[in-house]
């Protein structure tokens, strides 16, 4: 590790520090105690809250200084994807009983797709991709069922990135992939035969959320040669409408 690493691990954990001196009951406090509590220096503090305010991590009040909203608005963020995947769940159970495939949950972050669940078929072909896995727009068909639904400039910011060719099938050519997304805006499945990986075929579409948002996407894959993304079409849909509508009665919805 180099002297600049371990000094940005050195800043972070002292951030870390001030950030967990604050516990559910307080109303603000002011550098001195939030230096007593973190075990820290007084100037060290005053320099980090400092950073902190202007990041939002932390707020100030007067002499007082209390949690921000950035890390309210963070908190929200990592409990959306668990509020869906259990909602999601026993979904993609009835769908891995009906098709015998892998099934996988995914949703979008910035440009790429980052899976959330999986539930493995009776497929000989085990699933490429794990929980946590992040996977390309372009390439899968996760990401093409979500894309398809994305704003105008969203779509301009990925397809302006690098298209890697993940196998000789992957679609790199930008107008081609602009046709296949319009296709399926207009309804047509988001599918990919050998492009993400030389023996996988998968099929995906997007699951709608409150305000008809576009949550996630659900998918089936299994061995390009057993698999015909056509066939997946209906149990694909009937699920994301199920989930779409287990969404709408979350105590918590997603936005």
């Amino acid at each position: 590790m180099s002297d600049a690493d371990g000094d940005a691990l050195g800043v972070l954990d002292r951030m870390t520090r001030i950030l967990e001196a604050f516990d559910q009951d307080d109303g603000g406090m002011g550098i001195s105690e939030l230096a007593l509590r973190a075990g820290l220096p007084k100037s060290t503090v005053s320099r980090l809250v400092g950073t902190l305010v202007r990041q939002r991590y932390l707020e100030r009040d007067g002499k007082h200084i209390h949690l921000g909203l950035r890390l309210f608005e963070l908190g929200q963020l990592a409990q959306q994807p668990r509020e869906l995947r259990t909602a999601a769940l026993p979904v993609m159970a009835d769908l891995r009983n009906k098709t015998g495939q892998n099934v996988h949950l995914a949703i979008r972050d910035g440009h790429e797709m980052v899976c959330i669940a999986v539930m493995r078929g009776r497929s000989t072909t085990p699933s490429r991709v794990r929980t946590g896995g992040r996977l390309p727009m372009h390439a899968t068909a996760l990401g093409k069922a979500s894309l398809a639904l994305a704003t105008p400039t969203d779509v301009d910011q990925v397809l302006a990135g690098e298209l890697e060719a993940w196998t000789p099938r992957t679609i790199t050519d930008r107008p081609a992939l602009r046709r296949q997304l319009a296709d399926i805006r207009r309804g047509e499945l988001a599918a990919e035969v050998r492009e993400f990986a030389p023996d996988v075929s998968c099929a995906a579409v997007p699951v709608r959320g409150p305000a008809d948002s576009v949550a996630a996407a659900v998918s089936v894959s299994g061995h390009a040669d057993d698999v015909d993304p056509g066939l997946l079409e209906q149990p694909l849909r009937a699920a994301a409408t199920a989930l779409g509508l287990r969404l709408a009665t979350m105590r918590s919805p997603l936005r």
